[in-house]
């Protein structure tokens, strides 16, 4: 894994979006979050909506089970969407966010282990479904479309703090 920057805390303001949210399990989840990709881009494309840096947000982590997850694009204001591509918000707040490329699970460790050594709370409670995030997310700061190998992907991770 590079670490390209942090970790550290930035805050941002709600910042707009749309996208496909859905349930799937943990085992084949990248695989749906690629169709969820590639079916999203076809939306907004189709729509010529403008958009920024593709997003997968992790609302509920069960490793053990079925995860809440969703796959969306930043916009410049509020888009409308349908029954099955809606507008949404990554929230305003605080965060603990890292960029790094490759090795995606040891940046979590990594971003993890950081908050905690810096006393800092998540944005997070347990649930019968598993870990809710206030938001935990990856930003693909790197096209996916230009750039299809996912080890040189430079990627956003960030998780909302508490408070």
């Amino acid at each position: 894994m590079e670490v390209i920057d942090g970790p550290s805390t930035r805050t941002w303001p709600d910042r707009h979006s749309v996208g496909i949210r859905l349930v799937t399990p943990f085992r084949g989840m990248f695989a749906v979050r690629d169709q969820l990709m590639e079916e999203l881009y076809a939306w907004v494309d189709e729509r010529k909506i403008v958009h920024g840096t593709t997003f997968f947000r992790l609302h509920v982590v069960d490793m053990e089970g079925p995860m809440d997850i969703e796959v969306g694009v930043l916009t410049d204001e509020p888009v409308k969407g349908d029954d099955r591509v809606v507008a949404g918000v990554l929230p305003a707040g605080r965060y603990a966010a890292m960029t790094y490329v490759n090795h995606g699970r040891r940046a979590n460790g990594m971003l993890r282990d950081w908050m905690q050594e810096q006393g800092l709370e998540l944005d997070r409670v347990d649930s019968p479904e598993g870990e809710r995030f206030g938001c935990r997310y990856e930003a693909y700061l790197t096209d996916p479309r230009s750039e299809r190998r996912k080890t040189r992907w430079q990627t956003e991770l960030a998780f909302r703090l508490a408070g």
